[in-house]
């Protein structure tokens, strides 16, 4: 395991450095390469971030941007994280990256699926940065305990995965374990002294249909930097 952990006083100091170091990131690999990719996560814990990145000065116009997971909804619905996005970070000078969304016009995810995946795997073939939350069951973007088998694997051929989490709303097309470690850097963005400890605890040896967060704790493939403040 590769993993830097980051901590900050406060939520708004974790935002500020957070957003600090995705632009530093993303400047860099448009830098190096011409073009960047960012996957982010939904609820609540990051809209402050993403609020935040959209004041950055960033090439916004070369980088491609799409999410961990989404609620098969429509992005009208509160619950999209479609929706969300374009309302807090696809702004202003923001809204000129280029948005891949996960939900389709199939009418489930189970069947929007394939759809998906081809869309992933003309999007890049590796992602520069995934940035992470984590549920206080262990779950991070879609990936549920005990209910998301073959997407947990990251030797799968499959780039994303549609789940019917065992108590959450909604059915969600997440990505997969494989999809999350293609990529060159993953943050885990956390808050709160649970989430810590449930932290702590994946870290410990076992498995990932437990804590689905530790395929990304448990492997030496991408670097994984940790920013959490109470």
């Amino acid at each position: 395991m590769s993993i830097s952990e980051y901590h900050a006083a406060n939520a708004a100091d974790l935002t500020a450095d957070l957003a600090d170091f995705i632009e530093s990131e993303l400047t860099d690999a448009v830098a190096k390469r011409g073009f960047a990719s960012l996957v982010v996560s939904g609820g609540s814990t990051p809209k402050p971030l993403f609020e935040a990145l959209a004041q950055r000065q960033l090439p916004w116009n070369k980088i491609t941007v799409t999410l961990a997971d989404e609620r098969w909804v429509d992005v009208s619905s509160k619950d999209s994280n479609e929706g969300m996005l374009r309302e807090t970070l696809l702004r202003g000078a923001a809204s000129q990256a280029t948005f891949v969304p996960l939900k389709n016009t199939a009418e489930s995810a189970a069947e929007g699926r394939e759809m998906c995946h081809e869309t992933l795997a003309e999007m890049t073939d590796s992602f520069d940065l995934v940035v992470l939350g984590m549920g206080e069951d262990g779950h991070t973007a879609s990936l549920f305990p005990g209910v998301s088998g073959p997407a947990l694997d990251s030797n799968s051929l499959e780039l994303c995965a549609a789940i019917i989490p065992p108590e959450a709303p909604h059915e969600r097309m997440t990505l997969s374990a494989r999809a999350l470690l293609n990529s060159r850097k993953i943050v885990l963005h956390i808050v709160g002294e649970r989430k810590q400890q449930i932290y702590k605890d994946a870290l410990k040896p076992g498995s990932a249909d437990e804590f689905p967060i530790r395929v990304v704790l448990h492997q030496d493939r991408v670097p994984v930097d940790v920013y959490w403040s109470p």
